[in-house]
This record gives structure tokens, sequence and C-alpha cells, in this order.
């Protein structure tokens, strides 16, 4: 992708941040992005001069004037915690239902080329029929997994209805750098690396036989410009297609670590999936066929993580 003109809402983010370093060098980037989770630091080192930064919220902004001669849009603004949406469904909703349908009438009104939606792997809920692909039943267990539902839902019909070509991507479990480990919410992969830098024994809930498909934040950077570089119009996951117990992870960051601590099992969490695996195959479609180096991918993790902490 070369010499076009791209929004990211949700830009300041973890994966939006991502995806904006991937396409600065050749591309004008537009973020958009409230600041409720996303950081300025996070693009603090990024080359400035193709990026314009918009603070506000899909809701409040006036979309339509600012797609103005945009080719395409990535989508990533969304509020992500799902034990917050069970506290705060109106919220949520308000978020991450109305801000896309915000956005998917701006861009069709605009004539956007093409809007890629992140999804999530959250929409198929405790399905243990794996590896699940893009076929398989959904079963949200959460406003936001039902928010995600209800984005695909919205890209589908603007495509049918209104010819606006939309892509929604599923992602599984995402790990990298700037991710964030001080949320409340943080996902497993930077609170083991935050606590054993830290010599402080992590809890796994559970016997940590629980597994899950792990993929490189960099590597969904990739689908999502693959994605919109395509023809490929629908939904599809993006994940390794890899099982990784949580024991197995744990262990494999101690050795990188260099660190012997013992973890604390606790009881399992209410809700929590025993099993996710994602059958990926249908993302070739794009060509996206990503390299599997889990480790080096997990050690460039934690040098991240203690570079933040110098």
């Amino acid at each position: 992708m070369k010499d076009k003109k791209i929004v990211v809402t949700g830009g300041l983010g973890f994966i939006g941040s991502h995806l904006v370093e991937s396409l600065i060098e050749d591309n004008e980037v537009t973020i958009i992005d409230d600041q409720t989770s996303g950081k300025l630091k996070n693009i603090k080192s990024f080359n400035k001069r193709n990026i314009e930064l918009i603070r506000g919220s899909i809701n409040d902004l006036n979309l339509k004037k600012i797609f103005e001669d945009i080719d395409y849009i990535f989508h990533h603004a969304a509020l992500i915690s799902v034990p917050e949406s069970i506290l705060d469904p109106l919220k949520y909703n308000e978020i991450n239902v109305n801000g896309t349908l915000q956005v998917l009438m701006a861009a069709r009104d605009s004539h956007i080329k093409k809007l890629v939606f992140a999804s999530s792997a959250a929409v198929y809920g405790d399905n243990n029929i794996l590896p699940l692909s893009e076929e398989a039943y959904i079963n949200p267990l959460s406003p936001y997994a039902v928010n995600k539902v209800a984005g695909e839902l919205y890209c589908q019909v603007f495509t049918e209805s209104y010819g606006l070509p939309t892509v929604s991507l599923r992602y599984f479990n995402v790990f990298g750098p700037r991710q964030d480990p001080n949320s409340a919410y943080a996902a497993v992969i930077p609170n083991f690396i935050q606590a054993i830098l830290n010599n402080r024994r992590p809890i796994i809930y559970g016997d940590g036989e629980q597994s899950r498909d792990f993929i490189y934040v960099k590597h969904v950077a990739e689908a999502n410009i693959k994605a919109c570089k395509s023809h490929v119009t629908g939904v599809y996951n993006v994940a390794m297609g890899r099982s990784t117990t949580i024991n197995q992870l744990f262990e494999i960051i101690n050795e990188i670590i260099g660190k012997n601590i013992e973890p604390i099992y606790a009881e399992p969490r209410p809700g929590d999936v025993m099993h996710s695996l994602a059958d990926a195959s249908e993302a070739s479609l794009f060509g996206f066929h990503p390299h599997n180096d889990f480790k080096s991918e997990l050690r460039e993790t934690i040098e991240w993580f203690i570079s933040q902490s110098k």
C-alpha cells in the first residue's frame, strides 16, 4: 500500500499504533482517538511527517468531513473490556455499536474504497468445536462480544446494501509491545511478563491447561493491510492456528527472562473459555500467511517491557 490517504480510528491504541507504524512510511495517515485507552507515547518514536492526529470521539466528530478524499479506513476505536461491558452495557453499546454505525455511514457517504473492522474471537463464546472456522456458530457471552457481532453485521449490510466494501477481522489472542500491563483487565502475557520481571508470582486461574491461540501484533497489522489491499469482503479469522496452554506460556516466559518463578493457582474464573483455537486458513484468500516464531516474538515483547522499566 503506497501513496494512499488512510484513517485509523483508535490509532493511539495497542493494535492501532502498530497498524499506523506499518502505514506511515508510504502513506498519509489520520489518527482519530479520544485517548480513553490510547496513548500518545505509543506513537512517540514515529515519523510524524505523515501523521495527522484528531483527538475526539467517533460519536462527536464530523466524520464525513474528516473522510473527504480518504481512500481507506481501519476502524479500531472501541472499548475492549469484557468485564467492564457487563457492568456498563449501555456505554459499550454507545461507543462500539453506535460509533461503528457512525463510521460506516460517513464512509458510505464519502465513497471510501474499503473499510476494515476490528472484530474479535469473543463472538464465538464457549463454542468448543475446534478449530473455530468462520462458519462456526457464534455465541457471544458478553455485551462486548455482542457489540462485535453487531459491528460485523453492520459491515455486511453496508457492503450488500450500499456497495461499501468491508472486511471484518476476528482477532484471537493478540500480544506484543505496547500492550498495557497496568490495565485492570490486562491480558495474560503482559501480566506474566510484568510479574516475573518484578519477582512476583502471577496468578493462573484454573489448572493452567486451558489453551489459547496467540498471535503477534505485527502479524495483525499485516493482516489488516493485506485484507484492505485485496478484493475480498466478509469475515475472517486472524490467528496463528496454533494452541498454547497457559502453563506452557508461563514456562517459556520464565525461560526467556531467566527466572524460575512459581505461579499461584486459583479457582477458575466464571465464564472463562477452556480452549480457543482458530482455523485461519481462509485468510490465505487475501495473502495472509504469518510466520510462526512464537518464542522470538515473546522475546521481542519482553525486551520492550524491559526497555520501558529503565
